[in-house]
């Protein structure tokens, strides 16, 4: 079977699976009532209080079930990042169910998460020095960083996890941008060219099916979230993708989106502390938009799109050099 037919069944088969499991999963959570509580001073959301939160398992779940039938048992690459994915989900399970148990919006503290996910990244980055090597590569322009890559590695988990986490805000946003961005970045890893990059790849399009079935839960009105349990489960993925193909230089222009997130919410904090004064009517920058009654539907089209046609121009030029 060849890899492009391999890697076709599994997407179909982790949307199949998602999409089996979504509604089993969705009842469990309204029964165990784990729901979102939503910040009181967003008032535009506050009709979906209430929904069930902890959807990013149905990706989870769905990528990694199916990555047991169809990985090679020493594809390294990719059940290290399917394990590091599973990794970041249980911290954002930790956050989420906090939230859930004690009904507030903020669960574990942030010097809490910052260790726990620092701790996860550096213990991969020892594994990029030492298995994946320094080089960076961007367009054919090769870059060898030596042991740099391990603090360069560290940042990455830090900074991509913590970017698509704050992208999760409107219905459909970080599921869709995410689905997006896996899409293209699956066809650079395959286009590389060798088994073990191969094998990354079929992963990255499981998670892609899994995304795909909840998103089919997810698009406004949400009858799920995927909380912190799938927003850093996907941030750790995509990092993981990046690093291990050494192609982390097209996160900023493949994820513009979720770099304008983290920005936006960068400088609205810095702006705020010292002048006392915003200048977003309110952070990430898709709650701007938002608040200056742009209809979230139509931010997240927009959001998708811009990822969409960036994610193609690298993939175009990747393949050119």
């Amino acid at each position: 079977m060849s890899i492009n037919v391999k890697i076709l069944l599994v997407f179909c088969i982790s949307l199949i699976v998602g999409l089996i499991i979504s509604p089993v999963i969705i009842n469990l959570l309204k029964k165990l009532k784990a729901q979102q509580t939503i910040l009181h001073y967003v008032e535009k959301h506050s009709t979906k209080s209430g929904t069930p939160t902890m959807g990013g398992v149905i990706f989870i779940l769905s990528s990694i079930l199916t990555c047991a039938f169809f990985l090679w048992y020493d594809s390294v690459y990719a059940w290290l990042a399917l394990a590091v994915m599973f990794a970041f989900g249980v911290l954002g399970f930790l956050d989420d169910f906090i939230k859930i148990h004690f009904h507030q919006n903020e669960g574990l503290k942030p010097y809490q998460k910052i260790i726990g996910q620092t701790a996860i990244a550096f213990i991969v980055s020892l594994f990029i020095y030492f298995r994946v090597g320094s080089n960076l590569d961007f367009f054919g322009w090769t870059f060898d960083i030596s042991w740099g890559i391990i603090p360069f590695s560290v940042f990455v988990f830090l900074a991509v996890v913590n970017s698509v986490n704050l992208t999760d805000g409107l219905d459909g946003l970080a599921g869709g941008v995410s689905l997006s961005y896996l899409l293209f970045f699956g066809l650079i890893v395959m286009l590389i060219g060798n088994a073990e990059m191969d094998m990354l790849a079929l992963s990255c399009f499981a998670l892609c099916g899994g995304i795909f079935a909840f998103l089919a839960s997810n698009t406004f009105p949400a009858k799920i979230f995927m909380g912190d349990t799938g927003s850093l489960a996907i941030g750790g993925y995509i990092a993981c993708l990046a690093l291990f193909s050494n192609k982390a230089l097209l996160i900023p222009i493949m994820g513009i989106m979720f770099v304008l997130s983290s920005l936006s919410d960068i400088i609205q904090v810095l702006h705020f502390k010292r002048t006392r004064k915003r200048v977003f009517l309110m952070a990430p920058l898709h709650h701007h938009f938002e608040q200056k009654g742009v209809h979230e539907n139509r931010i997240v089209t927009i959001y998708i799109l811009v990822t969409s046609l960036l994610s193609a121009v690298c993939l175009c030029l990747d393949i050119a050099f």
